[in-house]
């Protein structure tokens, strides 16, 4: 039995360890943590057990990852090195000392993508996909080249000498460059000249064929075509670059118009200071000195790629005409509880509370709630947080209608949701112009959890229809998040879910909420109470335990809380897939602690946390909370967070006994967590069957929406083998 299998195995011996069980060294580092995470997402690139186009597709993740991270992450620790700042964090680091270890491993990451690119190009030539160079390029494919250049990329072009003349121009945050040396053939004279690199049109260009795939760079097209940019010009030198710049948002906090400020704020995001250059290996040293003088990077902010630049675009490559190369298709499930009711949500709610599990069920459970409430007469309220959503939302677009209707509509836009404030801004602007009325929230708070309420008068009264979810209101993210989605018409979570509207609307603190905790008021209090009773109940010799998934944990008094459990005897399971500062398995410290991280063909995202009660877990005791938020800093103290407590009974039994039992179980996509803070992969034996737990959430539907089905026995933790 693997020790990844956290339902069925004992815990691991704790080891003796030279960390100060009272200093910092018993955190683990965020940082570090973070780029732990994305060496796990690289590795599922190097997987064979992975379709080889899902490969490539977890390549580009990687690389997206690391490039916000730095735009985000490393920008802000340089800032604070820059002044001086020596203040270390949570785990003893300094800014300089986390900048100088994240420098080492985030190279190393680097390189190691260019090799997994080298290996999946490899096998993608095996499959008769080929990413070409402009010299693999065939005679015949000259033409086409040409007619591709003048009629699709010309027109966009904007070719810059760099010259006293022509200062040097400026490259946005992730913009792409060639830096060329010419020489004019009639007189020898030099020229220096910067081109561009377009986004505006697709990277790869698909070559004409029919016995096999061929992708060209755009850059490589580019640089065959370059005399019909610099006729009667020779290039004796060439490199790309590609520019990562300070991208997080600084507003002023009494901003009279908040849209405005941002929308100003979003211009200076362009023109943050680099943080990181990418340059092609072997740059000609008179264009690597004038491109790092001009953009004023130092030689540690430079990194000389052997290979391709810009590896998130290689996103375009992954093929829908080669689908033998990707996951087997897979629709979502429509809950039997909505078709029984003739895809009536309101009647379905009425019926019984109903969590869905997203991708497994669809999200458009969620959209039709709203457009179903757009369209019903008896409907005269809608409240709504938006977050993150998708351009064309369907969920603005049900909220417009609904309001354009003359229903009283609320939507709450955060605009500080990080790389989706234009959209966001553009979404209230929308929404102001139908009729809705628009709020901001907070200046000091993001508003970052998921409820959405329908009033609706039924008979003489008026009945709340509330939900709640871990994710966001995004249809395309939804496709490949697990999130939860709870629906209810309970009386006392529809007034709390009002109660937090008027707070975000209103700033009036909430009294009195019966079913929910939310930050940054009360729901780390919720948690930390939580754990000490748990404590409580392990030192009066009953079963103590905690379940609990999130993305993040690095909350320093939440952890020290778990600590303190594990040395009173708790048991505590962590499913964390991102980054976590728990050392687990330390004598003396978190001998009662492990941690694993699921990465797999779907996204985890759900927030769950299950407390024993004094029944141990799973059990049908059990407290069960859903939540939006990560056990993280920013989420418990400067968010607007939620904690839902869970009290239907066959929603609990999914949660517990379905959701928590396959996400403890799952080996085949499990890594587990050592006191180092190193991730090992779960290792099953050949031959053995391997338990994931994507594979049985698509098998098998979700307990409450079960309709006419009715809630039988939780089904048995298995699935079909290929």
């Amino acid at each position: 039995m693997t020790l990844a299998d956290f339902l069925n195995s004992p815990f691991p011996e704790a080891i003796e360890s030279s960390v100060d069980l009272e200093g910092p060294s018993r955190y683990f580092n965020r940082e570090l943590s973070w780029l732990a995470f994305n060496w796990r997402v690289l590795e599922e690139a190097e997987n064979p057990k992975v379709p080889l186009l899902e490969r490539l597709r977890f390549l580009s993740i990687s690389a997206t990852n690391l490039d916000e991270f730095y735009t985000v992450r490393v920008a802000g620790l340089r800032e604070l090195a820059m002044v001086g700042n020596t203040t270390p964090s949570m785990d003893g680091l300094t800014p300089a000392e986390q900048l100088s270890l994240i420098d080492l491993d985030a190279r190393s990451l680097m390189g190691r993508q260019q090799l997994s690119l080298n290996q999946i190009k490899d096998e993608l030539a095996e499959e008769g996909i080929h990413i070409l160079t402009r010299d693999e390029t065939k005679k015949e494919d000259q033409k086409f080249l040409e007619d591709v250049f003048l009629n699709q990329v010309f027109p966009i072009l904007s070719p810059m000498a760099v010259d006293p003349a022509h200062p040097f121009p400026f490259i946005p945050n992730t913009g792409f460059a060639l830096a060329l040396e010419l020489e004019r053939t009639a007189d020898k004279r030099r020229l220096r000249a910067l081109l561009p690199v377009p986004n505006q049109i697709p990277r790869f260009i698909r070559l004409p064929g029919n016995d096999s795939e061929r992708f060209l760079p755009l850059e490589e097209l580019l640089l065959l075509q370059i005399t019909q940019l610099f006729p009667g010009y020779k290039i004796q030198g060439d490199c790309a670059l590609r520019v990562l710049r300070d991208s997080d948002l600084e507003v002023e906090e009494e901003a009279e118009d908040l849209v405005r400020e941002f929308e100003v704020a979003l211009k200076r995001r362009r023109r943050g200071e680099v943080v990181r250059l990418q340059l092609s290996a072997g740059a000609p040293k008179g264009l690597r000195d004038m491109i790092m003088e001009e953009l004023m990077v130092s030689h540690n902010e430079v990194v000389e790629v052997d290979g391709l630049i810009g590896k998130a675009d290689l996103k375009e490559l992954v093929l829908d005409s080669r689908p033998d190369l990707l996951w087997p298709p897979y629709t979502p499930r429509i809950p039997e509880r909505v078709k029984d009711h003739n895809d009536d949500m309101f009647a379905a709610i009425r019926q019984k509370d109903m969590l869905l599990h997203h991708p497994y069920e669809t999200f458009d459970m969620v959209v039709r709630f709203l457009k179903q409430a757009a369209a019903d007469p008896d409907v005269v309220a809608i409240k709504q947080t938006l977050y993150r959503t998708s351009k064309r939302s369907p969920i603005v677009e049900a909220l417009c209608e609904a309001a354009e209707d003359g229903k009283s509509v609320t939507a709450l836009v955060e605009l500080k949701a990080r790389f989706d404030e234009a959209a966001n801004i553009r979404q209230s602007r929308r929404l102001e112009r139908a009729g809705a009325h628009v709020v901001y929230g907070f200046t000091q708070y993001k508003t970052h959890c998921k409820i959405s309420t329908v009033v609706r008068r039924e008979g003489d009264q008026l009945v709340t229809y509330t939900h709640y979810g871990t994710g966001n209101y995004h249809p395309i993210t939804a496709k490949i998040y697990t999130d939860l989605s709870f629906f209810t018409c309970d009386a006392q979570l529809g007034r709390d879910a009002t109660k937090v509207f008027n707070y975000l609307s209103g700033y009036v603190q909430p009294v009195g909420l019966e079913n929910l905790a939310i930050s940054p008021i009360g729901l780390k209090q919720s948690l930390l109470d939580n754990i000490a009773r748990e404590i409580e109940f392990a030192k009066a010799g009953k079963p103590a335990a905690i379940w609990a998934k999130m993305n993040s944990l690095i909350e320093e008094d939440v952890i020290n809380a778990l600590y303190e459990a594990s040395q009173a005897g708790v048991k505590i399971s962590l499913v964390v897939r991102g980054i976590c500062g728990v050392r687990p398995g330390i004598k003396g410290l978190s001998e009662n602690i492990r941690v694993k991280s699921i990465v797999g063909r779907f996204l985890e995202h759900s927030r769950i946390v299950c407390f024993g009660n004094g029944s141990g877990l799973p059990s049908k005791n059990c407290a069960v909370f859903i939540s939006s938020a990560d056990w993280m800093g920013r989420n418990l103290n400067r968010r607007v967070e939620t904690l839902v407590e869970i009290k239907n009974p066959t929603v609990k039994a999914q949660i517990v006994s379905q959701i928590m039992a396959a996400n403890m179980a799952d080996t085949a996509q499990s890594w587990v967590m050592g006191p180092d803070g190193k991730f090992t992969r779960a290792e099953v034996p050949e031959g053995e069957f391997a338990f994931n737990c994507h594979r049985f959430f698509m098998e098998n539907p979700s307990l409450s929406g079960r309709g006419s089905a009715g809630a039988k026995d939780v089904p048995q933790l298995a699935h079909t083998q290929d």
